[in-house]
């Protein structure tokens, strides 16, 4: 019953995993394949590669600046959506609508919206006296705006999925709550949040997983570079996923690009397994 899931995996799943560690062991070139085996040279070469570590910063740049308030919003707009508003499926189907909009359309929007001479936020800003920004060439001004359009696309999503979790807490536990005098963000914190544990854990995994990977985003933000992978001028917002890209796809370095990957992995794998020994300490606390 469960070998075609072993089966799928292991055709689409463990065996790029395990080639992709290979070529990463040799000098692959992307046209003219295998050059000779190099052993962990790559590796070492990566750990002194400059470029590298500007992309893991910006990359955990945003991966914070994005998850952390995602999260949070979608909790509190879960919360809002569990109370009782009129026309319920039309407002819980809306905050799903960014979601499903094509990722290239959302950049477009969006790089419309940050541009420098003439994007709404800085028209917005400029009406209460502040400068404008540009936001494709200053480093945390780039993160913000990227982060924006990554919480704009995937909050709706999360929330969604709090909500559907909070419909399943029994309402008697409420009920004495309330007959206890305990107010509506004594009982959210004390009762609700608590009883989706399991769904906050899963999204929070999750969110890291798809937030170290991020690529589609920062990629499209500046259309006159999508096509280098470089993430801006000086690579203020290249991501790993970029770097990977641009190795891999512009300069057909594939050995290296697959020791970005390899590392890439590991980086997701640590992140996602500390998320989770937190996340589960605190629900044992609990």
């Amino acid at each position: 019953m469960i070998a075609p899931f072993f089966l799928i995996f292991g055709v689409f799943g463990l065996y790029p995993l395990l080639f992709t560690a290979w070529v990463s062991l040799h000098d692959w070139e992307l046209i003219d394949g295998d050059q000779g085996f190099v052993g962990l040279a790559n590796y070492t070469q990566l750990l002194s590669d400059s470029h590298f570590w500007n992309a893991l910063f910006n990359t955990l740049s945003l991966f914070v600046l994005s998850t952390v308030p995602q999260l949070l919003a979608a909790l509190g707009l879960a919360a809002m959506l569990d109370r009782g508003l009129r026309a319920k499926a039309f407002w819980r189907a809306g905050v799903l609508l960014p979601n499903i909009i094509s990722v290239a359309a959302v950049a477009l929007v969006f790089a419309q919206l940050y541009g420098r001479d003439f994007g709404m936020v800085n028209y917005v800003l400029g009406l209460v006296g502040i400068d404008p920004v540009d936001w494709r060439a200053e480093t945390w001004a780039s993160h913000l705006a990227i982060s924006s359009m990554v919480m704009w696309r995937w909050t709706g999503y999360n929330a969604l999925l709090y909500l559907a979790a909070m419909q399943s807490v029994p309402k008697d536990m409420y009920e004495s709550a309330m007959l206890d005098g305990a107010s509506r963000w004594r009982m959210f914190w004390a009762i609700t949040v608590p009883s989706i544990r399991p769904t906050i854990l899963f999204t929070v995994v999750t969110s890291t997983i798809f937030g170290l990977q991020l690529f589609a985003e920062p990629q499209l933000f500046d259309p006159g570079g999508t096509a280098l992978g470089t993430g801006g001028a000086d690579r203020q917002f290249q991501t790993l996923v970029m770097y990977l890209y641009e190795k891999g796809f512009r300069l057909f370095d594939a050995g290296y690009s697959a020791a970005i990957a390899w590392m890439l992995f590991l980086l997701v794998l640590v992140v996602a397994l500390v998320n989770f020994r937190l996340a589960r300490r605190i629900a044992s606390k609990g």
